[in-house]
């Protein structure tokens, strides 16, 4: 039984490789040809320690993305939007009420 494909997979607008960029690739890659370039700034990291991403914090408390590839990763889509959803309660939580 074959297992079926998420519906983003394979469509145009869930994989981008700039080549073109000043800064191609950003990570360290062994294979640019699949280096997703999508989520240029990971939308994931509002989220701390709870992105699920390869990062360190540096000793001034920066989170430090620089050895994770998991945004630029050609199936990356399908986790990022699965994690939408708490980007969107992150963002209720520090939304400041209005008077």
């Amino acid at each position: 039984m074959s297992q079926e494909k998420p519906y983003w997979e394979g469509k145009n607008y869930s994989f981008f490789c700039h080549k073109e960029c000043e800064f191609f690739p950003c990570h360290k890659t062994s294979d640019p040809e699949n280096f997703n370039c999508l989520f240029c700034y990971c939308p994931l990291y509002a989220l701390g320690d709870q992105c699920g991403g390869n990062f360190k914090y540096t000793e001034k408390g920066i989170k430090d993305c620089s050895d994770c590839l998991l945004p630029h990763k050609r199936k990356g889509y399908g986790y990022i939007t699965g994690k939408y959803q708490e980007i969107m309660e992150l963002a209720k939580q520090n939304r400041k009420e209005k008077p």
